[in-house]
């Protein structure tokens, strides 16, 4: 099967198509034909090396976590699929081995959901890591609910237009950070944009005088050490960045849940949530991918076309 995988650690130029053998079939796994898989700032970290002390690495590695596809065979013990089931997962494992930027993936059916009817294979794509990110970070870390007030750090992003429309879903009113460019995005998702840069605090202070409820941080750095002022008594703050827990908030690291994963489905097919795929490449392009989104100035989703 072709599939795009690293060698070693490095730059996008590691990034190789490959002829690598069919995956094995465990049996607890699924065999999925892939259609599309989104591109996260997580991949790219990972190509560079930058989480080799959490993962066990194996080399050739096919790169990526997330997708959308059909179900080809399933395992011995599998249940709850078949093969022609239209499915997306997000695919990880305690090692980093087997992604999902190639044409066959082995996926645990822990990690794999019905695909939502409501988006098509691209945003579908998109859906699992990021999705799951947010409402994993808005449900169990900060416990959004309603009449509360949202504060989302990278509102524009993959991961913060998610957690805009999944604040909403829950009943809170969502204010989102975001270059001016984006702010007609933004207020299109439900949230209320502020910029970037010097005098943020006040800006969200005219908004919500009283202070927000929750923060979720996409951003780190100084905005994640602004983000305890504007909390009010009592607030909750969560970060992808591991320097929220000397700030008291809770770190945020995804992690595969059917449950999670179906209800991010279930939401999509009400109508509460949608995906902005702002850019495809085909599989042999995955480089360039990496590039726009090592960037981080991507508006939503970044997705690569693997089969028809």
């Amino acid at each position: 099967m072709k599939a795009i995988a690293v060698q070693r650690y490095g730059g996008p130029e590691v990034l190789e198509l490959m002829d690598l053998p069919e995956p094995r079939l465990g049996p607890d796994v699924v065999l999925v034909r892939v259609r599309y898989a989104g591109v996260n700032p997580a991949d790219w970290k990972i190509r560079e090396g930058y989480i080799d002390d959490w993962f066990e690495a194996h080399f050739p590695m096919v790169m990526g976590c997330d997708l959308s596809g059909v179900v080809e065979r399933v395992g011995l013990g599998v249940t709850e699929f078949v093969p022609g089931d239209e499915v997306v997962g997000y695919v990880r494992a305690d090692h980093m081995q087997r992604g999902t930027y190639g044409e066959l993936v082995a996926a645990p059916v822990r990690t794999l959901a019905r695909r939502p009817r409501a988006l098509d294979w691209r945003q579908s794509a998109g859906l699992p890591a990021a999705g799951l990110t947010a409402y994993q970070a808005l449900r169990r870390h900060l416990r959004v609910g309603p009449g509360d007030v949202l504060l989302v750090h990278a509102a524009a992003g993959g991961v913060g237009s998610l957690a805009v429309q999944i604040g909403r879903a829950l009943g809170a009113r969502v204010i989102g950070t975001a270059s001016e460019r984006n702010h007609d995005f933004l207020r299109s998702l439900g949230a209320e944009p502020v910029t970037y840069g010097p005098g943020l605090a006040d800006r969200v202070r005219a908004l919500a005088p009283q202070g927000v409820d929750a923060v979720f941080d996409l951003m780190g750095g100084d905005t994640l050490l602004g983000s305890p002022a504007l909390l009010r008594p009592g607030g909750r703050l969560a970060s992808i960045s591991g320097d929220v827990t000397g700030l008291g908030g809770r770190y945020v690291f995804v992690r595969p849940d059917p449950a999670d994963l179906a209800a991010l489905v279930d939401l999509a097919d009400r109508g509460e949530l949608t995906v902005h795929v702002s850019a495809e490449f085909p599989l042999a392009e995955a480089a360039r991918a990496h590039e726009l989104v090592a960037g981080g100035h991507v508006r939503g989703k970044v997705v690569l076309a693997v089969t028809p």
